[in-house]
């Protein structure tokens, strides 16, 4: 914190204090919606008692506010910086799970340095960010997920895409936004997307899926205090497999899916929650083919949905979360009784237009800068038939 260009003018108080890492830079794969998770972890912070430290570097952002945390490091989330700061404040403990994936990514140098992680364990974490690992995790749960496997180069990359089977999705681990994912149908496509990866980020571990064409994808956010599990939401998207979560058309709640299906996801999400002991927040996205259920991934932390569904329900979701994760409250003291007169439809934003040239075909690497949330009052709107009878043309092709 203090060198020779500079005096440290941070003063420390005795307060037991907490800190919020929040995600950095607005850009493509994660945006303003972290911020709101942040901004009100923040508040419930100060609202059990601790003091609330918040370190960002985004300044269109309401959690760098100056009267928004007790205090504000206007610092870049990157790891020299961030373990300055502990060490000057000498925190409780640090919350990943509110600064979408920049925040998440710090999580192991926080376990490697004995920083205490506020909420879920980095481990835990760790299972659920690693393709692999999770994969194995489903496995052994007897939770149907599509066949897959790990590669270091292309020619590994080939060799696991013949044995999954084509289509495949190519991509790394640990990216933000669906960073250089590819879906491929032969062994050149394979090899090209493989150098790609390679080149971009050296030394990555790469997975290969089998690609499930044709189906719906469905999404639930939900709570977890280590006993009881609550569903937040459960957003059905309209685009068809393939498309990045955030470039989906998805609404809320469900209207498409049967029973069967809702109550098997939410069976599945529960389980994965219990078996990585999350404490505070976990999404998790499906693909559902000829009513079948498998899991894609699993996200430990707010998702750019959270805040959808929080405002959607009136109901202070990251607030409770967070509380949660402190270890101050549990689901049961809080009120979760959902209102919402007919749906809420997420609608992604695109700045094609500031981007001349670009491709703007959409696939499994996200392309949209923001989200904008659509009341309708039933499904006979015509602005959404319009939209469903667009997707659901592309879903039959």
């Amino acid at each position: 914190m203090k060198t020779s260009f500079s005096k440290n003018e941070s003063i420390v108080s005795k307060n037991p204090k907490i800190v919020v890492l929040g995600s950095g830079p607005n850009r493509i794969g994660q945006g303003i919606e972290f911020d709101y998770c942040c901004v009100h972890g923040l508040m419930a912070i100060k609202e059990v008692g601790y003091e609330a430290i918040m370190i960002n570097c985004n300044p269109e952002t309401v959690s760098t506010d100056f009267d928004m945390a007790d205090k504000l490091y206007f610092e870049p989330v990157f790891w020299e910086h961030i373990l300055d700061i502990i060490e000057l404040e000498k925190p409780m403990g640090v919350i990943v799970q509110l600064g979408g994936q920049t925040a998440l990514k710090l999580a192991k140098n926080l376990h490697e340095n004995n920083i205490p992680i506020i909420g879920t364990s980095f481990e835990n974490m760790d299972i659920a960010e690693d393709r692999g690992r999770f994969s194995n995790l489903l496995k052994d749960l007897d939770i149907p997920y599509p066949q897959f496997g790990t590669a270091y180069n292309a020619e590994e990359a080939i060799a696991v895409a013949n044995e999954v089977g084509y289509p495949v999705l190519v991509r790394p681990s640990y990216v933000l936004g669906g960073q250089r994912m590819k879906i491929v149908i032969n062994d050149d496509d394979v090899e090209k997307a493989v150098i790609s990866i390679l080149k971009h980020i050296p030394e990555n571990k790469i997975l290969i899926d089998h690609f499930l064409d044709r189906c719906q994808e469905a999404e639930i956010d939900a709570l977890f205090d280590g006993k009881n599990f609550h569903v937040m939401g459960i957003m059905e998207h309209i685009e068809p497999a393939g498309i990045h979560s955030g470039d989906s058309h998805a609404v809320l709640p469900y209207f498409n899916l049967s029973p069967m299906v809702v109550d098997t996801m939410t069976q599945y999400a529960e389980t994965i929650a219990r078996s990585l002991n999350i404490k505070g927040l976990i999404n998790i996205q499906f693909a559902i083919k000829n009513n079948q259920v498998f899991v894609i991934e699993a996200n430990p932390r707010a998702s750019r949905t959270t805040p959808f569904i929080a405002k959607a329900y009136q109901i202070p979701y990251l607030n409770y979360a967070t509380k949660i994760m402190l270890n101050t409250h549990t689901l049961n003291d809080f009120c979760l009784n959902k209102t919402l007169i007919g749906y809420a439809v997420k609608e992604p934003i695109f700045s094609f237009e500031k981007f001349q040239g670009v491709n703007k075909e959409l696939g499994p690497e996200m392309k949209s800068t923001g989200e904008a949330i659509r009341f309708i009052k039933d499904l006979k709107d015509p602005w959404f038939r319009q939209l469903y009878k667009e997707r659901s043309m592309n879903l039959s092709k």
